[in-house]
């Protein structure tokens, strides 16, 4: 799906991945897994995670700062994005 990002964790990392680019951000050590996306909203999710010990929490990713951080064009980067994916086999 060409308009579809991916959303997923390893290790203390959170992966954003969408047409070919890789975005990788430093997350809790205490992230098992996200585990629904319950928003999208041009660059902002909102999206279920387990963590380690807890019941499973709603949390927020504003992926403008982190995009703008690295000298994407935030706006033009997240257009084209309709929809966000949890995908752990990709």
């Amino acid at each position: 799906m060409e308009n579809c990002a991916v959303l997923k964790s390893r290790q203390n990392y959170t992966i954003f991945q969408f047409n070919g680019h890789t975005i990788r951000f430093m997350t809790s050590a205490k992230l098992e897994r996200y585990t629904k996306i319950v928003e999208w909203d041009h660059g902002y999710i909102v999206v279920m995670a387990k963590y380690k010990g807890l019941d499973e929490v709603e949390e927020y990713i504003d992926l403008i700062p982190i995009l703008e951080h690295l000298y994407y064009d935030a706006d033009e980067f997240l257009k084209p994005i309709r929809e966000v994916r949890i995908d752990y086999g990709s």
